[in-house]
């Protein structure tokens, strides 16, 4: 087969659970999640906040004890991440389980395989952290978001009809979980 019938990805796609943000890095996530907000999957946000808003957002994730930050990247520019959150210390009855949140990854981004990894990794850190179950949820119009996450192996444990208000209409959201001792 000659290379004119097929592309190879190039790309290179790497992840890291990072405890600080470089300039450089904050440019990038902000970046990142302001065309995922503008493509649908701003895990809550409907429209890009200002710049500053963006940027103490993830200054403030940085600071919070029980998340962990991770991002994944294509050539070195961050393209996406996702937090594990942990429960607080006092919730000693679900202490077993933590929270996949915030999950994104910027549009140009796509198609790498990036997605599957992010949500991998965060499985993987929670196992590390002595989880035995990750939850998370997610608004039914990200079907990408749900690809990603089915394909993972997170099975559908309910629905919420009133999970979110976008342009004054009631969108459904899904709760997924994942037993992963």
């Amino acid at each position: 087969m000659s290379s004119d019938n097929f592309t190879v990805d190039k790309a290179r796609t790497t992840l890291e659970t990072v405890t600080e943000l470089s300039a450089n890095d904050l440019s990038e996530i902000c970046d990142a999640t302001e065309e995922a907000i503008l493509a649908g999957g701003g895990f809550g946000w409907l429209a890009p906040p200002p710049r500053n808003i963006l940027e103490d957002y993830w200054r403030g994730v940085l600071l919070i004890p029980e998340r962990s930050l991770i991002v994944g990247k294509v050539d070195m520019v961050i393209a996406g991440s996702c937090q594990i959150l942990r429960p607080p210390r006092n919730n000693e009855a679900q202490a077993f389980a933590c929270q996949l949140t915030t999950f994104f990854l910027a549009p140009w981004a796509r198609g790498h395989g990036l997605a599957k990894r992010l949500v991998d990794e965060a499985t993987d850190t929670a196992k590390s952290q002595g989880f035995q179950v990750v939850n998370l949820d997610v608004r039914a119009t990200q079907e990408r978001a749900i690809q990603s996450f089915e394909a993972c192996g997170f099975q559908r444990v309910g629905t919420n009809p009133y999970y979110a208000l976008v342009d004054g209409d009631y969108v459904p959201g899904y709760y997924y979980s994942k037993e992963i001792r």
